[in-house]
């Protein structure tokens, strides 16, 4: 059934059982031409696995994520091993993913899960967001790849995907609309599989036309990086985790005088990244 079929389908009948099967069988069809089959996570089963390559794919592009993902699991393979390590360790190997505020929470979740749940990653939603860095596209994410729990979750292909089929000529539509489709639809036999699939779709339909999800409510448009304050924020752990002990006047010399540098060093220092000694500033440790 093609897309303008389903359309008039919906139309006449409203979402009835014969839609939805139509609906599915429509998403897996396109998930079987077009299905992106080789990203490395989704040839896992592993909870920890799964779980860092969720916190590395917010806000970032999946070809990004796709290398620095088996850098991070080489020198970091298991839950236990990212408890342990440094924060610094885990910052210089997160360097070029961007918001470092998430390999900072990855780590804490990894300490979490070793002190709380002798080091086996909780299946349920409602505990995976006790997790630092964990919140509830993340949550039902994980117990949807990893554990293959029919969960609830909305993200930016899914909800394009909802955009374009069932509101095709609505503005501002708000997630509270979609949800209940998204859960109306569901194939609770196969989670895992149907969630791939529904995200393989939006992004397929990204590519072929103006992105449906700007008709979102919640479509922000990602300000640049180059000037802002994330980049200041970048540069200033950056350089830290280069040199090791920096005085603050050197930070800003190295930042060419940005007047906004001795604000971030003070966020970073509350926020825990950072720590300001005799020999100048440090990464936190403990």
């Amino acid at each position: 059934m093609s897309e303008e079929q389903f359309r008039h389908l919906l139309l006449r009948e409203g979402l009835s059982p014969r839609t939805i099967q139509a609906f599915r069988h429509r998403v897996y069809a396109v998930y079987a031409e077009e299905q992106r089959g080789d990203l490395p996570w989704r040839l896992t089963r592993d909870p920890y696995r799964i779980m860092v390559s969720e916190i590395m794919l917010q806000q970032t592009q999946v070809a990004r994520v796709r290398t620095k993902y088996e850098e991070f699991l080489s020198r970091f393979p298991d839950t236990a091993t990212l408890a342990g390590a440094s924060l610094q360790e885990v910052l210089l190997l997160w360097q070029g993913l961007g918001y470092n505020r998430r390999g900072k929470a990855l780590k804490q979740a990894a300490e979490g899960i070793m002190e709380r749940f002798d080091g086996r990653l909780p299946q349920s939603p409602a505990e995976l967001r006790t997790l630092p860095g964990i919140g509830p596209y993340t949550a039902g994410a994980i117990a949807a790849f990893a554990f293959d729990r029919p969960e609830l979750f909305i993200e930016t292909n899914i909800r394009t995907l909802y955009l374009h089929l069932f509101f095709p000529h609505e503005q501002g539509v708000n997630d509270k609309e979609i949800l209940p489709l998204i859960q109306l639809t569901l194939d609770r036999d196969r989670p895992r599989l149907w969630y791939y699939a529904l995200m393989d779709y939006g992004a397929l339909l990204k590519q072929a036309m103006v992105n449906p999800g700007r008709r979102s409510a919640h479509h922000v448009k990602q300000t640049p990086f180059k000037g802002s304050n994330r980049a200041i924020r970048s540069r200033i752990l950056k350089t830290i985790l280069a040199k090791g002990a920096t005085r603050g006047e050197d930070i800003m010399h190295e930042l060419d005088g940005d007047e906004r540098v001795a604000k971030n060093l003070a966020e970073l220092e509350k926020e825990g990244f950072i720590v300001n000694t005799e020999k100048g500033y440090l990464i936190r440790e403990g």
